[in-house]
């Protein structure tokens, strides 16, 4: 039998209004001593990758966060009844300690899109180099899109803790420039407590930065923040 993991918690030993599973199935709990598995059964024979499954791995651990704080599992995961009591086995203590880390907390997302200042306009293809210049000078345009990337990824790290200040117990943060514009993502992990707090220093902190498109979301389980080894797909295949 193979079941489709949701995500992995503790104090969890039973299930209050959770929502049907992917493919409508039923959701139950496996228990691992003190540690839980949120899984439904998988009947079928490939998994379909569709939104209305998405939709309801989503809503499944959203159910579980108003419990506890999970360590949401991939969406697609799908493994043995073996194969996850030997997983949670083999890494039961990091398990343990991610679960302390995002104990109490959710995951807020802000995402950010604005342009450049004194960006240059792009410039027209130079058709007239030879193959080896014209490698190099993309290799070269690469290159400095990198370190602009990470200078920018530490401008708005530090802009975004003197806002939000102790509120954020942990941070991931992506910036993809490119000529004209910049395309920013930031996850960060709070206190459950600390959600309104959030969004009222993001809202003034929007305010300072009229240039710039901000999109604020969540509360969310940790789904940013869960990942251990908890790669049940890359370990096991997703059927």
């Amino acid at each position: 039998m193979k079941l489709y993991v949701y995500c992995l918690a503790e104090g969890v030993d039973r299930l209050h209004k959770t929502p049907r599973g992917v493919s409508g199935e039923q959701v139950r709990i496996t228990q691992f001593e003190d540690l839980s598995a949120v899984v439904s059964v998988c009947r079928a024979d490939t998994f379909k990758v569709t939104r209305k499954n998405a939709l309801a791995h989503h809503e499944v651990v959203r159910s579980i966060t108003k419990q506890t704080t999970p360590l949401p599992a991939r969406f697609g995961t799908i493994v043995t009844v073996q194969q996850l009591s030997n997983y949670v086995s083999t890494h039961r203590q990091a398990i343990k300690a991610k679960l302390a880390h995002v104990r109490g907390g959710v995951e807020m997302n802000v995402r950010m899109i604005g342009t450049l200042a004194g960006a240059d306009p792009p410039q027209e293809a130079e058709n007239h180099l030879g193959p080896g210049t014209a490698f190099l000078l993309e290799k070269k345009k690469e290159i400095l899109r990198e370190e602009a990337g990470m200078a920018q990824k530490g401008q708005l790290s530090a802009w975004l803790r003197e806002k939000l200040g102790d509120l954020v117990k942990e941070e991931k943060i992506s910036v993809v420039p490119s000529q004209t514009v910049i395309l920013a993502r930031a996850d960060h992990l709070i206190e459950r407590v600390n959600v309104e707090e959030y969004r009222t220093k993001m809202a003034r902190a929007v305010e300072e930065r009229p240039e710039v498109r901000f999109m604020v979301s969540g509360p969310w389980p940790p789904y940013s923040f869960a990942n251990i080894e908890l790669e049940f797909s890359s370990q096991f295949g997703v059927t």
